[in-house]
């Protein structure tokens, strides 16, 4: 029992965890601006459907050829960054049409 608790001590890190929660929604931010090349992807919802898809596509792979596990904080955090590169994308966006406007 005292291993285990040492084992689960020193692999809980918190300087780990933030950088693979940060590291997963930060990489995949700019994912978010695909609308940009890809029209159909200025739909929120077809963006987080078509990339979950992407997602989950790669995770089984990963799972299924053994070079690596199936990761759910994967597929939720990855989601997550793309969702928020859409949000600055359309908050950008924004403020490009408005400036149009009034010039």
């Amino acid at each position: 029992m005292v291993s285990t608790f040492n084992f689960v001590k020193e692999t809980i890190v918190l300087k780990i965890i933030i950088t693979n929660v940060f590291g997963n929604i930060l990489m995949f931010t700019p994912f978010g601006f695909l609308g940009i090349v890809f029209p159909k992807l200025n739909n929120f919802r077809v963006l987080i459907l078509d990339f979950l898809f992407a997602i989950i596509l790669v995770e089984s792979l990963q799972y299924f050829t053994r070079l690596g596990v199936f990761d759910i904080d994967d597929v939720l955090l990855n989601t997550f960054g793309v969702a928020i590169g859409f949000w600055i994308y359309q908050l950008f966006e924004k403020k490009s049409n408005s400036r149009r406007f009034f010039d």
